[in-house]
């Protein structure tokens, strides 16, 4: 029984054993090798065989990131919620309120090859750190533009966690592949992907009933905000110190086969920028970067906008506006949690993607066809529709990708994806705030629902090779070639794997 660090614990999960060098069969666990030398050799070039084991630590690990996720989402939605009484605060228009949420995006989009590479050349730790410390800096930051004159200030200020979710954002595939084992790495990732929409979901209740809208009394409404500000910057400063104490770079055992294999790889053979060519080519992956892009940036439109077209067909009805969004959300944490069990019990990644695909689109004319009829009981029955589909598909996006890219980085693919997101979410949200505007919410969301319905097309075109899930299965579908290990003892008789990134 052993812990990660000195410690003893016991084992949890799966244990299985690595061997240096293929089976004649093609199968990586189990037996010694018949060209693997003597009694094979571990992958870590260590005499003897690796375990796989899972740790106690990966439930802090996720439950830490999973918060200061949380936090970050809050603050991206916390304006768009109450943008008329950040028009009336600031004296702005509504696009420049409406800026405050798609700088999230802006910023994403430069920033996600740089961010990405940080993650693979420096690791998880540090990137988590930058994450949840600029997230904290950000916050602070809002609690000084606590004034009319300083929209430029708050401006600034949502820049800085708009960077810090550059560095969040590519983490749930990453910390589910890195710590978690196969039977739970789509759940690992549903849950870390939940702590972003918990977010959003708390960013539509709580600020319209923190900061109520009193435009009489500029005073009550800035000590309102102020509530609001400082409650965010405490619990983001306490999650940043958390942190740095819970997160390490990785457990002292792989929790899978698979990522025993790519620990096994010398760090010289991987190239980053090799890495982005590979995706690109990669076809399955492109039309999955298009697909997922058009999806995740509707519920960047629909989230940003959801105040206008609310009280446009429900004057005063912002509370109800933001429980809506809430409702939203919720629903989509139950989809993002039942569509992460349903992926471990089945791996049936392509057909799920699409039925819940065909589903979203089905919400959406749903949605857009009953926003005006006047009932907003209504309303929130179709928005809950609406988002445990299009909310629960997006875990389904990034686990499908590491699926159909392994071995490249999970932060890479769940990166480009994200990438992907913002572009169209920034497109959406200007197209669909300018339909709003110039003539209405159904003109808006239709120009979404013909959107949507390009990606079932491009969903349903994607060819489905699972290669995570067929190495962890035992299933050798890939070029493997083998290359010296390091120690220099074994150098004869043992060779560790590489898996060629080139698939």
């Amino acid at each position: 029984m052993v812990e990660d660090g000195s410690e003893e614990e016991e084992a949890e999960g799966e244990r299985g054993e690595m061997l240096g060098a293929p089976q004649h069969n093609g199968f990586l666990p189990g037996k010694e090798a018949e060209n693997g030398g003597p009694g094979g050799c571990a992958a870590a070039g260590a005499g003897g065989r690796a375990e796989t084991r899972v740790s106690r630590r990966r439930l802090a690990v996720l439950a830490v990131f999973s918060c200061y996720s949380l936090v970050n989402a809050f603050q991206w939605i916390q304006y768009s919620i109450l943008s008329n009484v950040f028009v009336h605060f600031y004296s702005v228009s509504f696009t420049e309120i409406d800026w405050l949420s798609m700088v999230y995006m802006v910023a994403y989009v430069p920033l996600i090859l740089p961010a990405t590479w940080l993650l693979d050349a420096r690791g998880l730790r540090l990137t988590a750190l930058l994450g949840s410390g600029l997230n904290a800096l950000g916050a602070w930051l809002k609690c000084c533009s606590l004034a009319p004159g300083r929209y430029a200030l708050t401006m600034a200020a949502q820049a800085v966690c708009a960077v810090a979710q550059v560095f969040i954002l590519g983490l749930p595939s990453r910390i589910a592949s890195v710590w978690f084992g196969p039977a739970e790495v789509s759940t690992a990732c549903s849950v870390a992907v939940l702590g972003n929409q918990l977010g959003t979901a708390i960013g539509f209740l709580l600020p319209p009933v923190l900061v109520p809208n009193t435009p009489d009394d500029i005073d009550l409404m800035a000590h309102n905000i102020s509530i609001m500000f400082y409650g965010t910057a405490i619990v983001s400063t306490l999650l940043f110190f958390l942190t740095g104490v819970v997160f390490e770079e990785k457990p002292k055992y792989p929790p899978s086969h698979s990522q025993a294999l790519l620990q096994a790889m010398p760090p010289e053979d991987y190239s980053y920028k090799q890495s982005i060519i590979n995706l690109i080519k990669n076809v399955p992956f492109v039309l999955l970067l298009i697909s997922y892009g058009i999806m995740t940036g509707t519920f960047y439109s629909v989230s940003t906008l959801l105040n206008q077209m609310i009280v446009t067909h429900y004057e005063g009805e912002e509370v109800n506006a933001g429980r809506i969004g809430l409702t939203l959300v919720v629903a989509g944490m139950v989809g993002s949690i039942i569509c992460g069990l349903w992926l471990d019990y089945t791996k049936t990644y392509k057909q799920t993607t699409l039925i819940v695909y065909i589903l979203s689109f089905i919400g959406m004319v749903v949605f857009t066809f009953t926003l005006d009829l006047g009932y907003l009981i209504v309303v929130f029955v179709t928005g809950g529709v609406l988002g445990f589909f299009m909310t629960g598909y997006l875990p389904l996006g990034f686990e499908f990708a590491v699926e159909i890219t392994y071995p490249e980085s999970e932060g890479t693919s769940s990166g480009l994806l994200n990438a992907s997101a913002q572009i169209f979410g920034i497109v959406f949200t200007l197209v669909q705030g300018k339909l709003t505007t110039d003539y209405s919410p159904r003109a808006g969301n239709i120009f979404l629902c013909a959107w949507l319905f390009v990606g079932i097309i491009l969903t349903a075109l994607i060819k489905s090779d699972l290669r995570r899930h067929n190495v962890n299965s035992g299933i050798m579908n890939m070029d493997i070639k083998a290359v010296p290990v390091d120690n220099p003892v074994e150098r004869e008789t043992c060779t560790a794997l590489k898996i060629q990134s080139d698939l």
